[in-house]
């Protein structure tokens, strides 16, 4: 039987060369210091019936940026499964962005969403500046989502961010990264939960293996998080999303799969089609 008896949408793969552009973040991860292509996420994936993929920025360092959309772009001529990019963009800049965005969608109709990463960020109100809300009210001129990536700590500025941003579609990457080592839910939980009542954001239930024990971690570990994320969130604004290779510092490719799907199957057919392909097609519009 294969593993899963849905077609998948993976709404959050990597892929990388250190060869081609400097990852300064994975120097320090002696696992994530290799070229991972399309070759080896066919590897990872093999047991799965992956219909399409969602390619994110990878933070490579952001001289590369540009670099890194071509060359996903060419990898996209060779992998019909390769549906989507979400490009870095730094928001930071302001309306100075516009020309940016412009280039950017000069590459073609796979791009989908751009990403700034936040969670690096040391001001907690990084993504409240001014510069950056006028920036991201740029976005739905272009046709293009918001991936949030940040820490659970992040979450105030974060909820304050999508109120300035009402016509923005936001897709909040890794459930917001909580302390599911130590198994702390609260104040995340009641933060999630403000969060999921702005309509225009939606949950990738991805990145939870890597907040926990690495070593250690278990399903019932995972259980309280995705399960207050569907109940929040609800059956039409969660993805899945694998967070491969990253995810390889805690779990191979399948592993977090099949975790997922037992942890989600008390949902009815027609929410499990959702979570694993359906909601990916509308939100990244694939």
């Amino acid at each position: 039987m294969p593993v899963l008896d849905l077609p998948v949408i993976d709404t959050h793969v990597h892929l990388w060369d250190p060869a081609l552009f400097k990852l300064s973040w994975t120097e320090d991860k002696p696992v994530l210091t290799r070229p991972y292509k399309l070759p080896e996420f066919n590897e990872a994936s093999r047991e799965i019936e992956v219909e399409g993929f969602v390619f994110i920025e990878a933070a490579v360092d952001p001289q590369y940026s540009f670099l890194e959309v071509a060359w996903v772009g060419n990898l996209a001529r060779l992998e019909p499964r390769l549906k989507g990019i979400v490009a870095m963009a730094p928001l930071e800049h302001g309306k100075r962005v516009r020309h940016y965005l412009e280039r950017l969608l000069d590459s073609g109709p796979l791009i989908k969403g751009i990403r700034r990463l936040i969670q690096g960020e040391p001001d907690p109100n990084f993504c409240l500046q001014p510069d950056f809300i006028e920036a991201l009210r740029l976005l739905p001129d272009f046709g293009l989502s918001f991936d949030i990536c940040i820490y659970h700590n992040q979450l105030p500025a974060a909820i304050e961010m999508v109120k300035q941003c009402p016509g923005n579609e936001f897709i909040l990457d890794h459930i917001a990264k909580p302390a599911i080592k130590s198994g702390e839910l609260s104040p995340w939980q009641e933060n999630m939960a403000q969060l999921a009542q702005l309509p225009n954001v939606v949950c990738k239930i991805s990145g939870l293996v890597t907040e926990a024990d690495q070593e250690n971690w278990t399903e019932d570990n995972l259980a309280p998080y995705v399960s207050h994320v569907l109940e929040v969130f609800g059956e039409d604004r969660v993805m899945f999303g694998s967070d491969w290779p990253v995810a390889l510092l805690a779990s191979p490719y399948t592993r977090w799969i099949e975790t997922l799907d037992r942890l989600t199957s008390h949902l009815s057919v027609e929410a499990r089609r959702k979570l694993w392909a359906g909601n990916a097609r509308r939100v990244y519009r694939l």
